[in-house]
């Protein structure tokens, strides 16, 4: 994949990642998923359809609610993986497609709600947006995700971001601050926001766990060459053996609910 806007055009590619992503990407905390479900994401019987699903981390940490998911990606390697870790776990309610967001080719009105976690800004939002709406039922809800990492408030995540722009200096994902929310142009006659929740969350790692979480990123696994990364590992790790265990790392949840319009 390409976008001009992100990393000054370079390509990337998230299933270049996936058997790390599936191993080290699961890190958003219980109190999100809890909050959701306060939300009204993941009522029992609710049909769900997760977009830019990865290996399917939302699905997986959800399914229990009983809710059905449907977790779609546009990288068929990250579905497989995905499809890799429900099996092992014989979770019976999570199903997959690989489809794009923006055209899904799903029937009209099928989904309750339709969840984005940490993708949506890879996703053509005017399109995405039409697509979500379609596929929603009247009244149905649209849940937007991402949750960032703070490197003005925690040096270990500073440091991390100048080590991956040593190999990649055109890398636009670092640099966060806390977030302002302002209602989006692409929610213009097709959504009315119900919720808006931020909060901070301090995370423990492990120095393995954080360091395949960063190599499963963007910048590093998904961009760099093979050489390169195995490179930044190694540089990286010697950096991380300054540090105790636990890594309590500072980042922020942001999750927007939305409900469409359509009746």
């Amino acid at each position: 994949m390409r976008l001009g806007y992100i990393d000054n055009g370079r390509d990337f590619d998230f299933g270049r990642t996936s058997e790390a992503y599936s191993r080290f990407r699961d890190i958003y905390p219980r109190s999100m998923y809890d909050k959701l479900i306060d939300f009204g994401i993941g009522a029992s019987g609710q049909k769900i359809l997760d977009l830019g699903s990865g290996t399917a981390v939302l699905p997986l940490n959800m399914h229990s609610t009983g809710a059905e998911f449907t977790a779609t990606d546009i990288s068929d390697n990250q579905v497989r993986f995905g499809e890799k870790l429900v099996r092992e776990k014989n979770i019976c309610n999570v199903s997959f497609k690989v489809c794009s967001a923006e055209a899904t080719g799903f029937p009209e009105n099928s989904f309750d709600a339709v969840t984005a976690v940490q993708c949506f800004h890879y996703f053509d939002a005017e399109k995405a947006t039409d697509e979500i709406r379609r596929v929603l039922k009247p009244g149905g809800l649209f849940c937007k995700i991402f949750m960032d990492w703070l490197p003005y408030e925690d040096e270990v995540i500073a440091e991390m971001e100048r080590l991956v722009l040593k190999y990649n200096p055109g890398w636009s994902g670092k640099g966060f601050r806390k977030f302002r929310y302002s209602y989006p142009s692409w929610a213009d006659e097709k959504f009315d926001i119900e919720t808006i929740h931020s909060y901070n969350a301090e995370l423990l790692f492990s120095k393995e766990a954080w360091l395949g979480r960063i190599m499963s990123c963007r910048g590093v696994g998904a961009s760099l060459s093979a050489e390169e990364a195995e490179e930044f590992h190694s540089e990286y790790r010697s950096m991380l053996e300054k540090y105790s265990e636990p890594l309590s790392l500072s980042h922020q949840i942001h999750i927007e609910i939305y409900h469409s319009t359509k009746k």
